[in-house]
């Protein structure tokens, strides 16, 4: 796990005095924007990406592809890209967003110029050597030092030739997008094939597969663990964002633990977003969760039920499920996670240290946490510099008294004023 930081304005979370009854509208998803904007940019004319979400992942994006040669005119709600040509040397900052780092390399292999990467120091230790190897066997000159991971270096020759390519995506579903979103460029296209353990959060691909096919690529994925996109054109879309569905975890805990309810406004009845997932687990751990016309309402007793639950798919849920699993009143166990020890943090061993700190009764697993009802107390929750565990913090400071988040800024890389934003639902 990440050395434990020094604190950095504890920020003192406010607690409800009663049920909470507060209808919210919630900043576009981070995973849509993302996608959207570098689809754009190799489209085949201009468009925009409506209610884009501004944040310092999608800022860094946005940037990133200004740097390749697009345009993207960055909004405050509609955002305008236009496709460019990729011929200039870039040098891109990934910051803390593996969307940059794993997403943009296929996209800059079609440059003519040598393109670096780079970001933030934690970014270095985050897992990219499966896409760089990938890009190699498809013909791409890499310079990474051997590493497998930041800094590296694109070298481009103005096409990549493409084909079948093997990787083993049980580290992040984000290796197999990373080729998908740019196949269609490619000379052949590109044949995906996964090997090894399950690959985690497959409703991420599910979410590339139909975005690909909304710009008129043709993707085969009838098989399991393979994912072909066929060589073509990419239609130019508009794409309206749909409400980031994992940042509203904090916000629905808010009824769950108050006894209230909370509204989160245009919460779409279909969707490819794993966050939808709440909506299954809130109502297994005591919730009444439904439909209304504003979008999906969440309504709490105050008592949270134990859980056992297997959240390989959607394991960026994690830190907020187990911040209510702290607070229920039966035991919780959560698994299939082994994977997001490669996340911003080890999500795994810092929600145990973290809520260890605050009084809970945790154990840390390979794959995932056990939980036992216990007495919480207050303190400082750490973040890591990881906006999840931000998310668990502000949790349990929403049911237990005197419990301050360590740099609740980190919420900005998809929340930009989190806090503000949180403090006036009272």
């Amino acid at each position: 796990m990440t050395a434990l930081p020094a604190s950095v304005d504890p920020w003192p979370v406010p607690r409800p005095t009663g049920p909470v009854q507060v209808t919210v509208t919630l900043p576009g998803s981070k995973s849509l924007t993302n996608r959207a904007l570098l689809l754009a940019a190799i489209a085949d004319g201009p468009s925009v990406v409506r209610r884009a979400l501004r944040s310092r992942d999608t800022l860094l994006m946005a940037a990133a592809l200004d740097a390749l040669g697009a345009e993207v005119e960055t909004g405050d709600d509609d955002w305008a890209v236009r496709p460019g040509v990729f011929d200039r040397p870039a040098r891109i900052d990934c910051g803390l967003a593996g969307t940059v780092m794993r997403f943009v390399p296929p996209v800059a292999a079609l440059s003519t110029a040598v393109v670096t990467f780079d970001g933030d120091p934690h970014m270095r230790l985050r897992p990219v050597g499966e896409v760089l190897a990938a890009l190699r066997s498809l013909g791409v000159l890499v310079d990474d030092g051997g590493r497998g991971a930041l800094p590296f270096s694109i070298a481009g020759t103005g096409s990549v030739p493409g084909g079948t390519v093997v990787v083993d995506a049980s580290a992040s579903s984000q290796f197999v997008s990373a080729l998908l979103l740019a196949g269609a460029r490619y000379d052949d296209g590109v044949d995906v094939r996964h090997v090894g353990k399950p690959v985690p959060s497959l409703p991420h691909i599910d979410m590339t597969v139909a975005m690909l096919r909304q710009h008129g690529v043709e993707v085969d994925d009838a098989d399991a663990n393979r994912w072909a996109v066929a060589p073509g054109t990419v239609r130019a879309v508009d794409h309206l964002i749909e409400p980031d569905l994992s940042n509203a975890a904090p916000f629905l805990a808010l009824a769950a633990v108050t006894g209230g309810s909370v509204v989160v406004r245009d919460w779409p009845r279909e969707t490819t977003q794993a966050g939808d997932m709440l909506r299954e687990i809130l109502t297994l751990m005591g919730c009444e969760v439904g439909f209304v016309d504003e979008g999906l309402r969440v309504s709490g007793t105050g008592a949270l039920q134990g859980v056992d639950l297997d959240l390989h798919d959607v394991g960026e849920l994690t830190p907020a499920v187990a911040a209510l699993c702290a607070l229920a009143e039966g035991p919780s166990h959560l698994r299939g996670v082994a994977h997001i020890r490669g996340h911003e943090t080890d999500r795994l061993a810092a929600l145990a240290a973290e809520l260890g700190r605050l009084g809970a009764d945790v154990t840390e697993r390979a794959d995932g946490l056990d939980l036992r009802p216990a007495t919480l107390h207050g303190g400082v929750f750490h973040t890591y510099a990881d906006h999840r565990m931000a998310h668990a913090g502000v949790i349990l400071g929403s049911a237990v008294d005197d419990v301050s988040v360590e740099n609740i800024a980190t919420t900005s890389k998809t929340f930009p004023d989190f806090a503000e934003f949180w403090e006036r639902l009272r």
